[in-house]
């Protein structure tokens, strides 16, 4: 059985899109997302985009939204 996290960090996001919030007003004080395959996101900080990016699965994603809309996180 394939592991969906490990298979999203296995994918190569170096030429990946990139983008911020249409609120962001340009201070890169913010988060970038990026789609990856089946449905799942990336996220890094915008101040260090050398930085390792945070891989989630397309149902963890939505988990996440979810608590964030439902102020949970």
């Amino acid at each position: 059985m394939k592991d969906p996290k490990a298979e999203l960090y296995a994918h190569d996001i170096s030429a990946a899109v990139w983008r911020k919030a249409s609120a962001s007003a340009g201070e890169n004080n913010c988060v970038e997302i990026a789609d990856l395959p089946g449905g799942g996101k990336a996220v890094r900080d915008s101040k260090r985009p050398e930085a390792a990016a945070l891989r989630y699965t397309a149902s963890g994603w939505a988990a996440f939204r979810e608590g964030v809309i439902a102020g949970e996180l």
